[in-house]
């Protein structure tokens, strides 16, 4: 396994996150990169999607995203 593509889409993720306003688009995008990443190092994109589309909407009531 390499890690290039997942290098390469960290900075994807953080110039996208500034746009990201509500739960729903946070969720979403979240959705999408936890697929995209769990399938990259091998895992199940769906658990991947479930779980960072979790993150996505939850983040900003954590205060990890403000």
């Amino acid at each position: 396994m390499t890690l290039k593509p997942l290098l390469l889409l960290i900075p994807a993720a953080l110039a996208l996150s500034g746009c990201l306003t509500t739960d729903t688009e946070r969720g979403l995008a979240g959705a999408a990169g936890g697929a995209v990443i769990a399938d990259v190092t091998g895992g199940s994109a769906v658990t991947g999607a479930v779980i960072g589309g979790a993150a996505g909407v939850f983040c900003d009531d954590l205060g990890v995203c403000k």
